[in-house]
């Protein structure tokens, strides 16, 4: 079968090299005509769990309780907050960030309603509402409401009176809400029950809707941002000013993505061009494999592009991945060339060619499975972006290995043959020859100390942690970093958290016996009685209710954890200090109905819902503090708070609450963290069993198994150890640390595995074999994997703070495993003589 299998590669491919090209040239050609369809990705669907019960009910709540995106921009003055030099320029900034047509509201300390800061009675104020840039207002008065105030302290001001915000709500689009709602529904029938063929198709022209919509809007919200950056400009001559908010976060990421891409790329080709010029110093050797290069990337991204796979922030790094590995499979190629020619200098090129692929395919393609199970291990995980990353490199490293075994033979044998040079000098490079004696002489030293190390490891990774908060993804110099731990510190929080409390009925459905013994008018009153109990204001806003309202908001507000919170009780508070005095619910339904649309709806309708009897609550989480616990502090929350526990902090009003659903971004978030273990583990048990096999196949051996794997689980073992020692928080890309390195490190003990099998053969010495190996096996394996290392320290350019502890870490660890590769490996062989 194998036999038959090469007599057909060489017909097709070594004796038609030309044909092979211009085939090439043309899938390059379509698969770059589809680049154009390349596109990024880092929405907040990026950072979510699959299938996520909590993500259905989050967006349930926000059908109910519809919020526009915010952008924020913080004002610091150099003067006073409440001088003329300050509110000047604040008044000019917020003029002409209204002129912006996607920003429907905005919201500063000069427009928000005061109550307090007037003499005039509650009937002007609801025909006039008094602010802080109307006349006649005490500024003295307004600065002490503002900053006590329970609805505008640490939402709009900063406590200390020194900071304000400007709070810009961003146009929503009504048809990207349908398409999202239809497409949510559509998934979550597909889950349960299954969609027929005719729901199928719906769902597949929905998200191309979606996906159409959703760019449309990220474009121009991306102008939207480059704009307010512009207004905002001018204005740091009067103080300090930061953009937060979602939007402006995941604009920026996606910019991030952008340049992670093209700077790693531009690295790994820079760098890849001096290491091939050190070990080979010959243009030919130089050129090859970054043609290979070229063409997989080339290709990959065209495929990304016609399958419409977007690109995340925790796969922006594929293409520099797809190149280091694409090097590393042509240096063993190149290395076993030369190797050849200079063995058999009489050999013409095609044989020399044929020879090295035949050779080399075996291992090759093995060692492209076996990094495809470390990268394909990924898909078990429950958070999107990392499978999504498993499947891109699985596919890549497909390409990779096609191309090198097409495009590189096919180039080779179109260049000819030139006179044997040394290469790669035995004089010039002696660290494996090195590594060859010691291990000869110090192996069971050797053995010992990465006993040690691995025991210190363990318990490393027994302190291993996912608590993380978001602001630290970023450089501290970043604008998102700075605008975030601003909010944080000085506007009440980030992260928000969300209290959901729904009532029970205050009345009880009429039975059939009731019925009975009614006639219709009364059965009739009684209906619209009870109809008016659940939509009137003046029967909804109860004593009982507004107490309860308050008692959870006291509840959340006491929690250290936790910055700013807003609920009804808010407004309830702000109106019952202008009265100096508790309001009934006849007077709150009446002030209700007598506010204003534009207060009514931004106080009040996205706190209380009378037409489903619930009332929402919104916390925001200081995410910054350094002894966060965020899994803690929602146990504790749900404890304190739900049903099973009796509502312990309710449990006065235990018989008129139905129900209490905590929910908001930090539950996600959460959830994605604590994902983060039962993701390593099922990617590190999948990674392991995968390759096993793919050992008990190629060696057809146990023992030789055991001898592959031990040493190259050595690296991930002592990283995670590192990881935990250091208290380095795992996240999303660090959880793929230990399965990457395993999957790409174990390369090395299958080459030289197979390798050591050959020379043995002509040996019979194990002494001699280890020599023999270390100086050309283990030369490739050396250079391929100083390459991926070196490879992977261009990641530290990035700005995101994850992908820099990936490349760092991932990079450490391929270097453990490769000293393990060259000593603890063939002291194995030595000590266990596998071969007979």
């Amino acid at each position: 079968m194998t036999s038959r299998i090469e007599q057909a590669y060489d017909t097709l491919v070594l004796h038609n090299p030309k044909l092979v090209l211009v085939a090439m040239l043309l899938i390059l050609a379509f698969f770059g005509y589809h680049t154009k369809d390349f596109k990024l990705d880092a929405s907040a669907d990026t950072l979510l769990l699959e299938d996520d019960a909590d993500l259905t009910e989050f967006r349930k709540i926000h059908e109910r309780y519809p919020t526009s995106d915010l952008l924020i921009v913080t004002y610091t003055p150099e003067k006073d907050l409440f001088s003329d030099q300050a509110l000047e320029p604040l008044k000019q900034l917020r003029g002409e960030l209204r002129k912006i047509a996607s920003v429907d509201m905005v919201l500063t300390i000069l427009d928000a309603p005061l109550f307090n800061s007037s003499d005039a009675d509650i009937q002007e104020m609801i025909n006039d509402m008094p602010s802080l840039e109307k006349p006649g207002i005490d500024r003295a008065r307004a600065r002490d409401e503002l900053i006590n105030s329970p609805i505008y302290r640490d939402l709009i001001v900063s406590a200390d009176g020194r900071t304000a915000a400007i709070v810009l709500g961003l146009a929503e689009n009504e048809e990207f809400n349908r398409l999202l709602k239809t497409r949510n529904e559509l998934r979550e029938k597909k889950r349960n029950t299954g969609l027929s063929a005719e729901e199928t198709l719906t769902l597949e022209d929905i998200s191309t809707q979606y996906d159409q919509v959703s760019e449309t809007i990220n474009q121009q919200r991306h102008r939207d941002i480059a704009h307010i950056r512009d207004i905002i400009e001018p204005y740091r001559q009067y103080g300090v000013l930061y953009l937060g908010g979602l939007p402006m976060i995941t604009d920026d990421m996606v910019t991030f993505v952008r340049n992670d891409l093209t700077v790693f790329g531009a690295g790994v080709l820079a760098f890849l061009i001096i290491i091939l010029t050190a070990i080979f110093r010959k243009l030919r050797w130089i050129g090859l494999p970054l043609i290979s290069c070229f063409y997989a990337g080339l290709t990959m991204i065209g495929v990304l592009g016609l399958i419409g796979w977007k690109v995340t922030v925790i796969s922006s790094n594929f293409l520099a991945l797809m190149l280091i590995i694409t090097i590393s499979m042509n240096i063993h190629l190149i290395v076993r060339y030369l190797q050849l020619q200079r063995d058999n200098p009489d050999d013409d090129q095609f044989t020399l060619v044929r020879t090295t692929i035949h050779k080399m395919v075996k291992p090759c393609f093995y060692t492209a499975l076996t990094t495809i199970i470390g990268f394909g291990s990924l898909v078990v995980s429950d958070i999107k972006p990392v499978i999504d990353f498993g499947w891109m490199m699985s596919a890549g490293l497909s390409v990779t290995f096609v191309t090198s075994f097409l495009l590189f033979p096919t180039l080779l044998l179109m260049m000819g043959k030139t006179e044997a040079t040394a290469t790669v000098d035995n004089d010039r490079f002696r660290a494996p020859e090195y590594l060859a004696r010691l291990t000869e002489f110090q192996g069971n030293k050797i053995l010992l100390l990465a006993g040690l190390l691995t025991v210190v490891s363990v318990a490393g990774i027994s302190m291993l942690r996912v608590e993380n908060s978001f602001i630290n993804y970023f450089s501290q110099y970043t604008e998102i970093y700075q605008g975030l731990k601003l909010i944080d510190e000085k506007l009440g929080g980030t992260t928000p958290l969300e209290v959901v409390i729904s009532f029970q009925d205050d009345f009880e459905e009429l039975t059939p016996e009731d019925l009975a013994a009614m006639t219709p008018e009364e059965i009739e009153e009684e209906l619209e009685y009870m109809e008016a109990l659940r939509t009137k204001p003046e029967l909804w806003f109860t004593p009982t209710k507004v107490n309860l309202i308050k008692q959870a908001h006291d509840y959340l507000d006491g929690l250290p954890e936790i910055g700013k919170v807003l609920s009804f009780a808010s407004s309830v508070r702000v109106a019952e200090s202008f009265a100096d005095k508790e309001l009934d619910g006849m007077e709150l339904a009446l002030l209700y109905s007598k506010l204003p649309d534009t207060v009514k709806k931004a106080l009040i309708e996205p706190y209380i819902s009378i037409e489903n009897n619930e009332i929402r609550l919104e916390a925001r989480v200081l995410d910054s503090q350094p002894d966060l616990r965020r899994k803690d502090l929602l146990d504790k929350v749900r404890r304190d708070l739900e049903k099973e526990n009796g509502f312990k902090q309710l449990s006065a009003y235990k018989n008129t609450i139905k129900d209490v659903n905590v929910s908001g971004l930090l539950v996600l978030y959460n959830n994605m963290l604590q994902s983060l273990f039962a993701s390593q583990i099922k990617s590190i048990g999948v990674v392991m069993l995968g390759i096993g096999l793919m050992f008990l196949i190629l060696f057809r051996s146990v023992t030789l198994s055991i001898i592959g794997i031990l040493p190259n689980l050595l690296g991930a073992v002592v990283v995670l150890g590192v990881m935990g020692w250091s208290n380095i928080p795992m996240d999303m890309m660090s959880i793929t640390i230990a399965a990457i390195t395993i999957g790409i490190a174990v390369d090395n003990g299958i080459h030289y595995i197979y390798r050591f099998r050959e020379e043995y053969a002509l040996t019979n010495s194990y002494e001699e074999t280890l020599h023999i190996c270390h100086s050309n096996i283990g030369k490739a394996v050396f250079y391929t994997t100083m390459t991926i290392i070196f490879g992977f320290s261009i990641l530290m350019l990035s700005n995101f703070i994850p992908t820099i502890y990936f490349g760092v870490l991932t990079g450490a660890a391929m270097f453990i495993a490769l000293l393990a590769a060259l000593t603890v490996l063939p002291k194995l062989i030595l000590l266990w003589k596998p071969f007979g």
